[in-house]
């Protein structure tokens, strides 16, 4: 495997390549087409949802050559002196394009005296410049600041999406992923291409062979066993507490992160119930393409048992335990709260 980052390696290079954002782009190839473009832009979103790359595409787009296209890091030049100098370098005119374009990341990162200089460029800009602002904290920014710019919004990408994003990836790194462990990975991901794929990048340099099992896929990551997910889904299908909890306590004298962990059991529970009580096609290939063969057995047979504890009421009551989590002073107290609430009840 190459030593580049899968991320800097996939990273989309045109309006094509863009995952997941189909709003964003449909409206800035709409500007673009009809020739309306606006002198300052704000990309926000979450981190790893593409706002930089999304951002280096359209300065192409709009004719911006590398010589005019600037990229300031507001987390390392973040000062009223380093906003006064690009205040200076705005107002020359661009070496080679009609457009100069500075994209400045982390801009919530500036300092209050930086964003009242930018606030002035931003009032006033020369015709040839276009700012694109880019952040994962609106919230930090100057409403006099936003209200300047066009606002564009950045959806984390689904687990469905950067499952797909996996699988192809491996593929063209001649490695092959089934859609069980491509699940993990991408649940892994918690919504960030970047993150996603360096995950899948761990996996891929330490496996042992071209094709990729879910238990390699734990042992690098470090995520939860699938028999202790297993062992949880059962307890609370057979309401046995005593097999739910060990599970728990096995997992937290692993130093497993709980928040993954719920994840998990709240994927294998979502699945098992839409099993239960859903007789559409569609969602059974869905969810056989989510698993492995032998996963999906198991899941199928939990799902056709008589008077199981996975329900609808089950999951919401898990759902709210799942907040709980960053809060607690014992992390996996939250679970086993809403395991003994859930099944000694049912004693």
């Amino acid at each position: 495997m190459s030593e580049t980052s899968l991320y800097r390696k996939y990273r989309p290079h045109d309006f094509s390549e863009v995952i997941g954002q189909d709003d964003v782009v449909r409206t800035l190839k709409g500007a673009i087409a009809e020739k309306k473009i606006a002198h300052a832009y704000l990309f926000a979103g979450s981190r790893g949802t593409g706002k930089t790359s999304l951002a280096r595409i359209f300065s192409r787009e709009i004719g911006t050559s590398g010589n005019d296209l600037y990229e300031i890091d507001a987390a390392s030049n973040r000062g009223i002196d380093d906003i006064r100098a690009l205040r200076e370098g705005v107002n020359t005119l661009p070496f080679e394009s009609k457009f100069k374009v500075y994209i400045i990341d982390e801009v919530h990162m500036l300092t209050k005296e930086a964003f009242n200089a930018l606030l002035k460029t931003l009032e006033e800009p020369p015709a040839h410049a276009v700012f694109i602002l880019a952040t994962t904290e609106t919230d930090k920014l100057p409403e006099t600041v936003v209200s300047r710019c066009q606002v564009f919004s950045f959806r984390k990408p689904s687990q469905q999406i950067l499952k797909s994003v996996v699988i192809s990836i491996a593929k063209k790194e001649g490695a092959e992923i089934d859609g069980g462990s491509a699940e993990l990975i991408a649940l892994l991901g918690d919504g960030s291409f970047r993150d996603t794929l360096g995950t899948l990048q761990k996996v891929l340099s330490t496996a042992s062979g071209k094709k990729v099992s879910i238990e390699e896929v734990e042992r690098v990551t470090g995520a939860p066993r699938h028999s202790l997910i297993a062992d949880i889904a059962k307890g609370i299908a057979e309401k046995n507490l005593a097999l739910a909890l060990g599970a728990v306590r096995a997992a937290a004298t692993a130093s497993i992160d709980m928040k993954i962990l719920f994840k998990m059991i709240l994927e294998k529970l979502r699945f098992i119930l839409l099993l239960r009580v859903s007789k559409d096609r569609e969602i059974e290939e869905y969810i056989k393409g989510s698993v492995s063969e032998e996963e999906f057995a198991k899941l199928k047979a939990l799902a056709a048992a008589p008077n199981s504890g996975i329900t609808s009421g089950a999951l919401l009551e898990l759902i709210n335990s799942y907040d709980l989590v960053g809060r607690s002073f014992i992390p996996e107290l939250p679970l086993e709260l809403a395991l003994v609430k859930l099944l000694s009840e049912k004693q």
